[in-house]
């Protein structure tokens, strides 16, 4: 029976896209190289930070001086383009109401993560908070939901792993979770669909409903 669920963040609960987007644009573009595609920066949301500039173009040799830049940019240009996505609120609420225990696996920083989830509204929701440096091995490994879990006092049998990439639901799978992808990030169904999600939702206020029935 489920009785734990860990989220991810960008992608799942906020639609961050449009802030990385411009702040992965501004790092190139401060680094002096052609500024990536929005469709490359798209692939790599989900992954650690130097895997996500990776992903978008950087060279391998310049990841640490990208992911410096990037890191100064960001909260001058991110949060103000960054939003909950339409009913997050609602069914965090309804799930919080039916006894469900929450917790995050996310690929930011803990300052970044803690900072968003108090502007927006939402962090009374969320037990325990797993991000980069939780752990040594970054998604799509289950390092970080298996940490989140333990924190929880929960075993993988009892959790539901929800994000908005294949990372997220290997990650998930790979812990031993259920699984659940939403189709409103930056992944599309079909892309998710390869990855085998044991739910998929096209709005996060269809969960409360769906886990009566698991």
């Amino acid at each position: 029976m489920i009785k734990y669920l860990v989220f991810d963040f960008d992608g799942t609960l906020a639609d961050s896209t449009e802030g990385i987007i411009k702040t992965t644009r501004a790092t190139f573009a401060r680094m002096g190289l052609p500024e990536p595609a929005d469709a490359d920066v798209r692939q790599g949301i989900g992954l650690p930070l130097k895997g996500a500039l990776q992903t978008a173009g950087l060279p391998a040799d310049r990841l640490d001086e990208g992911a410096d830049i990037y890191h100064e940019v960001f909260y001058e240009i991110a949060p103000k383009h960054i939003v909950l996505f339409p009913g997050v609120k609602d069914a965090l609420a309804e799930l919080a109401s039916l006894g469900y225990r929450m917790g995050i696996a996310t690929s930011r920083s803990e300052h970044s993560l803690v900072m968003l989830l108090g502007e927006h509204g939402i962090s009374q929701y969320f037990e325990v908070l797993g991000a980069v440096g939780s752990v040594e091995r970054p998604k799509p490994n289950p390092d970080i939901v298996l940490w989140v879990l333990r924190r929880m006092g929960a075993s993988p049998d009892q959790a539901l792993v929800i994000g908005d990439t294949v990372f997220d639901i290997q990650m998930g799978k790979s812990a031993h979770c259920s699984t659940c992808a939403v189709t409103y990030g930056n992944h599309g169904r079909e892309q998710l669909l390869t990855s085998e999600p044991d739910l998929l939702i096209d709005d996060l206020r269809q969960l409360p409903r769906l886990l009566r029935d698991i």
